[in-house]
Order: C-alpha cells, then sequence, then structure tokens
C-alpha cells in the first residue's frame, strides 16, 4: 500500500501543485489534491486548514501546501498539534526540516521557484530521514508550555 500524501494550494502555488502532484504520484504516492483547482483567486487558509488538521490527527502522515511566499500557508498550519510546517526554498532548507525538526508538512513558496526547482526541493524532503537524538528532545518540546520544560 502507497503512503497517503495531501497536497494543497492556493492560486499562487496551483501551477507548481499540479507539477508537484504529478511528481508524487510517479514516485508512487496515493496523492489527494484538496485544492484549489484554478489560477483564480482564493485565500491560501482555507486549504491549509483542512491539510493541517489531517496532519495534526495522523490520519496522514505529510502534506505538501504552496502559496506565494508560503509563509500564509506555514502561519496557518503551525497552529495545529503536531503539524511542524517548514517552509524551504532550497534543497538544504529542505533537508535540515527533516534531518533536524521532523518536518510533516512542506510549504513551498511558488512565486519564487520554478518547477525544476520545486521537485528538487520536493524529493530531498521526501527523501530524507529524521536523524532523531538529541533533535528528538527539540521537536518533542515544540508541542510542550515553558512550564512543563
Amino acid at each position: 500500500m502507497s503512503e497517503k500524501i495531501l497536497i494543497a494550494s492556493d492560486h499562487a502555488g496551483f501551477a507548481l501543485k499540479e507539477t508537484l502532484e504529478r511528481k508524487l504520484g510517479e514516485l508512487g504516492f496515493d496523492v489527494q489534491d484538496l485544492g484549489t483547482d484554478s489560477a483564480e483567486s482564493t485565500d491560501y487558509a482555507d486549504y491549509a486548514h483542512p491539510l493541517a488538521e489531517r496532519v495534526s490527527t495522523g490520519e496522514v502522515k505529510r502534506g505538501v501546501l504552496l502559496c506565494g511566499t508560503g509563509l500564509g500557508m506555514s502561519y496557518t498550519a503551525n497552529r495545529y498539534p503536531n503539524v511542524r510546517a517548514a517552509i524551504a526554498w532550497n534543497p538544504e532548507i529542505a533537508k535540515l526540516a527533516r534531518e533536524h525538526n521532523d518536518s510533516n508538512v512542506l510549504v513551498l513558496p511558488a512565486r519564487f521557484l520554478d518547477d525544476k526547482q520545486g521537485v528538487e526541493i520536493l524529493t530531498t524532503w521526501l527523501d530524507t530521514p529524521f536523524e532523531g537524538g538529541r533533535h528528538a528532545r527539540r521537536v518533542d518540546k515544540i508541542e510542550k508550555k515553558d512550564s512543563e520544560t
């Protein structure tokens, strides 16, 4: 059984989302596209909330969000417990987001990437395991309040 992965974008990320959705399918993922379905203006939060909720509850392990800068999607997604949405604008950032932070949502700044860059960032993020060790302790602290640390 292939891993289910969610993908969603606003209008600014629509074209790159379509490219990445095809790539995920080629890689054998069971891709569920949560929208948008065109380049017509939309609100990023309408797409980030459903994806982040499903990652937060553990229904799916990972998701990919795209908007113009990546900022709006990351702000929205990171409001959910257990979601670690990382904006990556190059493969090195994507790699470190996985290795050190166990990122489970990749956020791409679509206005600043071409298709080739987007695919390279995505595949790096997908292929990079979490290192654990000292990083696991740090990731565990993300969900804790100051009084619990």
